[in-house]
């Protein structure tokens, strides 16, 4: 055989390879369903603000308390589906912003702040004064949030957490509307619950942040009591454990700060005596 032959030879053996056919570009979307649960916790969120525009109060601090249930979901639904993308993240900071941030301080500003401006007009400018800086501290606690680094410790927060806030401003409402709270002591208790809860978020308190507790290992059977216990002791009386609840919560992050600075003053005493001794 000729070796002009072996390329006609190799095209009748050899079958044509199909071309390959361009890649379309991938189409743009984002995902439903954690999505549709942040839409939910945006909803509660816008809510609220009707609610209590409305004069319906205690509605109002009950969906801040489902906004804040749901957005513990959306995340949990996202890396359980495997549906975590940028967008959800900025969108659920957004959510966040409207039902953490913006309906805790219009509510609390209907219930009770607002009617400062009765006892007169200095009190009236403080009463907005003070649900305007919640809604700042709010936005400035998520911004720093979401610019945290990566390699910063998930066991603690720094500084309150917009939810835990909004849940602490919101079981004020609950709690003084159901035992009709009234008068000036009572508005300034919502004046300075605000401003605390204000300063909490944007302060550099460490708050504890449960990330750290595997819901997917193996417990003791005796624990599987805590969880109805907890039901147990929130149905005795809601607004109150709530209330009380988050109230401790707002205040580990100081009692933290505390304990910490005094074991290391107690330990560079320790070191000072034991250096100085001959």
């Amino acid at each position: 055989m000729h070796v002009s032959q072996l390329p006609n030879l190799m095209n009748e053996t050899e079958p044509d390879k199909p071309e390959m056919a361009p890649l379309r570009p991938r189409r743009k979307g984002i995902y439903l369903l954690p999505n549709l649960v942040t839409t939910a916790a945006l909803f509660s969120g816008f809510y609220a603000i009707v609610a209590a525009i409305d004069g319906n109060f205690v509605a109002s601090a009950i969906a801040i308390y489902v906004s804040i249930i749901l957005d513990g979901l959306d995340g949990r639904v996202a890396r359980m589906t495997s549906t975590e993308s940028d967008f959800g993240k900025e969108y659920d900071s957004l959510s966040d912003m409207v039902a953490f941030g913006v309906a805790p301080a219009v509510v609390v500003y209907q219930w009770g702040v607002a009617r400062l401006a009765e006892y007169g007009t200095a009190w009236g400018r403080l009463g907005w004064l003070a649900a305007f800086l919640y809604v700042v501290a709010a936005a400035m606690r998520l911004a720093r949030f979401n610019s945290r680094a990566a390699g910063a410790d998930k066991r603690f927060f720094e500084g309150l957490p917009s939810p835990s806030a909004a849940a602490l401003v919101g079981g004020l409402v609950w709690l003084g509307t159901v035992r009709g709270l009234d008068g000036l002591p009572a508005l300034l208790t919502g004046f300075i619950i605000t401003v605390l809860a204000a300063v909490c978020m944007v302060s550099a308190f460490h708050y504890y942040s449960f990330k750290d507790v595997n819901l997917g290992g193996r417990v003791r059977f005796t624990h599987l009591l805590l969880i109805p216990a907890f039901f147990m002791l929130v149905s005795l009386n809601p607004p109150v454990v709530l209330f009380l609840g988050f109230l401790l919560y707002a205040c580990s992050g100081p009692a933290l700060w505390v304990w910490r600075w005094h074991r290391r003053r107690r330990g560079s005493l320790e070191t000072g005596s034991d250096g100085g001794g001959e």
